[in-house]
């Protein structure tokens, strides 16, 4: 089963439409969501979300989504930002 893309950053760019943290539109998010979504949809989705997504974006995104793999929680998750 793929883990969903969202790092917990979630605000759109009103200009592509694209989640900063991920880099999927808003209908995307609501696809990954439905319980009739297939694995090679979310597949597909991610291969097109590491095309649309560039330089420290696109290396951000790859850092939290492994780290959200690896530990079951997003990188940005509140839980795991130090308190200053």
């Amino acid at each position: 089963m793929k883990v969903s893309p969202c790092v917990s950053i979630c605000k759109t760019d009103p200009v592509t439409g694209y989640c900063y943290g991920c880099g999927r539109t808003n209908e995307e998010k609501k696809i990954w969501k439905g319980e009739k979504t297939s694995e090679e949809w979310k597949l597909k989705n991610l291969e097109d979300i590491s095309a649309r997504l560039s330089g420290w974006q696109l290396e951000s995104f790859k850092e939290s989504y492994k780290h959200k793999l690896n530990n079951g929680i997003s990188l940005f998750n509140k839980k795991n930002i130090p308190k200053k």
